[in-house]
């Protein structure tokens, strides 16, 4: 389906190639200056110089040429020094809300080739509690797979989790220390179902191993031993790590869970190690990799080249690999299992060199086609009211779990002020709207920019917020309950009447770019620009019911009509926050 600007160019393009110009000339975008249009076309300054006239004695010629059927659609109007003003007539208006009624996928256009796309977002490390820093990860990751989704491709995601080095040895080397009995670190070739350890134990493990390590230099010693055993296929070891896995996916899945955020794959590092030796091999002997001060490496420089782009290496002089050894490992892996047309990692945006470094190394070396498509979509840091990376009040690392219940808590308190929701159902709705504004706070922020994590703002049930839209959904829900209209949702389209006001003209137009601005999205992976349409739409969505009497309207037509773009703007804003990743209660 058509985007609604596409449409637009279509007739101006029309209109220019009648009037003796190209057509291309015709391109229409939104306007710059909603106040005094909705739509702009700039093809007659473009012109001026192509055809050597004046810019307004072009537009003047194309706004004459426009055909009958484009004249009832749009009213178009010059402005010196030769701009085309468009704004959408009522009755097109109204046919744009009637096709996004009608349409299955609400008028959101799909991919005319769509892709394999894999995408890798979360990569936390095993044996470790999720914290804020994990947060953006998923947040967006979960998004952005939604939203590749909604268009038509066909979409993996990934966790990619972090299982192998040398924080493995520290856990092995850490447990044999305090229980040297276990059948892991004996001779037996017979070791236990259950793990040894709980999640809360495990996650205790690490820190005290890390810090030990930092102390002695034995103990480290002991612990890369470890990690090497490990890799060696040290059966004890190799038990144990499994258990590691096991007891940290349960528990990463539970915490996943909460924010609403599934994988497809539960991948990890360990799965590309068995790729690295040919890998490396295969780079070697054609000269792509070569060494330099002992470590391998691969020179990834390109002409047209700004600032200095180290090489990416591969092995360390030890022999020891990298995170871009992985990286690049399974990459040949994704490409063996799933030949996708598409990766896309949502990543810290300070791992921007290394993957322009990785990226340049699998193109260079034929491990992915020019075709295929490799993409970092590199997030900023959330941080407190100081400017400063988000950290507990006394200083510490925040798990995501605590912050999570914070907001609950801060929702629970708002909610049980509100006569709406019953006791039994607070719990629930705080959940919900929780959930709703901490991914909103976050996903309504530019991915690449640093953002304020503002507890205060973010649960405010006014202004660009979570909970705001949220209110917005469940007002629409409760006047389409109170209307009851059981043949409302098969005759939609036929309910719709032409706006005659300003706010549902608005609220119309709104609508009528949905599928434009969902599409938008898509094209840039920006998640907050559908954050940016929704909260306009229910802006302008509140306008019109604060204006107009939907319910207390006297004229039943009316009424329907009414009642009719409700239901539209309500499946428009759940369609919008389910791509978002969450969505609205019962009651508010």
């Amino acid at each position: 389906m058509k985007k609604l600007t596409d449409k637009l160019t279509d007739i101006m393009g029309a209109a220019f190639e009648k009037a003796g110009y190209d057509a291309a000339l015709g391109a229409v975008r939104v306007s710059d200056r909603p106040d005094l249009c909705q739509y702009q076309c700039n093809g007659a300054m473009a012109a001026a110089k192509k055809y050597h006239k004046a810019p307004f004695m072009i537009a003047d010629e194309v706004a004459a040429a426009l055909d009958a059927d484009a004249a009832e659609a749009v009213e178009v109007s010059v402005v010196k020094p030769g701009f085309l003003n468009l704004n959408l007539k009522p009755a097109f208006l109204l046919s744009c809300v009637q096709a996004v009624a009608e349409d299955e996928n609400l008028s959101i256009p799909k991919v005319e080739n769509p892709k394999k796309i894999v995408i890798d977002y979360g990569g936390p490390n095993v044996a470790k509690p999720l914290h804020v820093g994990h947060l953006r990860a998923a947040v967006i990751g979960e998004s952005v797979k939604r939203l590749c989704r909604t268009v038509g491709n066909e979409v993996l995601g990934d966790v990619h989790l972090g299982d192998w080095g040398l924080q493995m040895g520290l856990i092995i080397t850490e447990m044999k220390h305090r229980n040297p009995e276990l059948p892991y670190f004996t001779d037996s070739t017979e070791y236990p179902e259950e793990a040894p350890f709980t999640i809360s134990e495990l996650e205790e493990i690490y820190p005290a191993a890390s810090a030990k390590s930092k102390e002695d230099e034995e103990y480290k010693k002991e612990a890369l031993e470890a990690t090497h055993q490990l890799q060696l296929g040290n059966p004890g070891y190799r038990a144990l790590w499994n258990q590691i896995l096991s007891v940290s996916i349960a528990d990463l899945k539970r915490n996943y869970e909460r924010l609403n955020v599934s994988f497809d794959l539960w991948k990890s590092e360990s799965d590309a190690q068995p790729y690295i030796p040919a890998m490396v091999e295969d780079l070697k002997n054609r000269g792509i990799a070569f060494y330099d001060q002992g470590a391998l490496v691969v020179d990834v420089t390109e002409p047209d080249d700004k600032k200095e782009i180290p090489p990416c290496i591969i092995l360390k002089s030890d022999g020891a690999s990298l995170y871009s050894t992985t990286d690049i490992a399974t990459i040949v892996e994704r490409k063996k299992l799933f030949n996708p047309d598409e990766i896309i990692y949502v990543v810290d945006k300070r791992q921007g060199m290394h993957f322009t470094q990785v990226f340049r190394t699998v193109r260079k070396a034929g491990i992915v086609s020019d075709e295929t498509g490799l993409t970092h979509i590199g997030f900023g840091t959330m941080n407190g009211k100081d400017g400063k990376p988000f950290k507990t009040r006394d200083g510490g690392v925040m798990r995501l779990s605590s912050l999570l219940d914070e907001i609950e808590t801060e929702m629970k308190a708002k909610i049980r002020d509100n006569d709406n929701v019953r006791d039994e159902d607070t719990e629930s709705t705080a959940e919900k709207v929780a959930l709703a504004a901490v991914k909103y706070g976050d996903l309504s922020n530019q991915a690449s920019k640093d953002y304020v994590f503002d507890v205060e703002k973010f649960t405010s049930f006014e202004g660009n917020t979570g909970p705001y839209i949220l209110y917005t959904i469940v007002r629409i829900r409760s006047i389409l309950e109170k209307a009851a209209e059981g043949d409302l949702a098969e005759n939609l389209s036929a309910a719709l009447l032409q706006p005659e006001t300003d706010a549902e003209s608005a609220l119309m137009l709104d609508l009528a770019v949905f599928g434009s601005s969902i599409y938008e999205a898509y094209e840039e992976l920006a998640p907050h620009r559908i954050c940016s349409y929704i909260y306009q739409l229910s802006n302008d969505f509140n306008r019109f019911y604060h204006g107009t009497r939907i319910l207390g309207e006297e004229d039943a037509e009316k009424r329907r009509s009414y009642l009719a773009l409700l239901s539209v703007t309500l499946k428009v804003l759940e369609k919008s926050i389910d791509i978002l990743g969450f969505d609205a209660p019962a009651h508010m």
